[in-house]
């Protein structure tokens, strides 16, 4: 059965949806980023974090090598100018996550 929504109360509904959809896709992004994040020490693994304010997700690190690893770009010198992880991770993994979150969004909007 369809839910009845006074439509003078279609925006806090609407609202209320896209801030559930958004907590738990940021959550998501955090937890998958954090799995296909390569392990040396663990410390870049462990450094991810995530923030939802409202409308707005944001998953996020402070270790200074997290753009070598992950996108393969700012390399430092001691990689020799070629991109390498131990585990033949794959360079823009973020990017590649958030892409495979288009679907799960879509999904989760209509569930909430």
């Amino acid at each position: 059965m369809a839910r009845e929504i006074n439509l003078t109360d279609i925006g806090d509904h609407f609202g209320e949806k896209l801030q559930k959809t958004v907590r738990k896709a940021t959550f998501k992004a955090e937890k998958d980023i954090k799995e296909f994040t390569p392990v040396d020490t663990g410390n870049l693994r462990n450094s991810w974090q995530s923030e939802v304010q409202d409308y707005r997700g944001e998953v996020f690190t402070n270790v200074e090598y997290a753009e070598p690893v992950a996108y393969g770009t700012n390399l430092p010198p001691s990689w020799g100018g070629q991109y390498r992880t131990r585990q033949q991770t794959i360079k823009g993994y973020p990017e590649l996550i958030a892409k495979q979150l288009e679907q799960f969004i879509a999904d989760e909007f209509r569930r909430a």
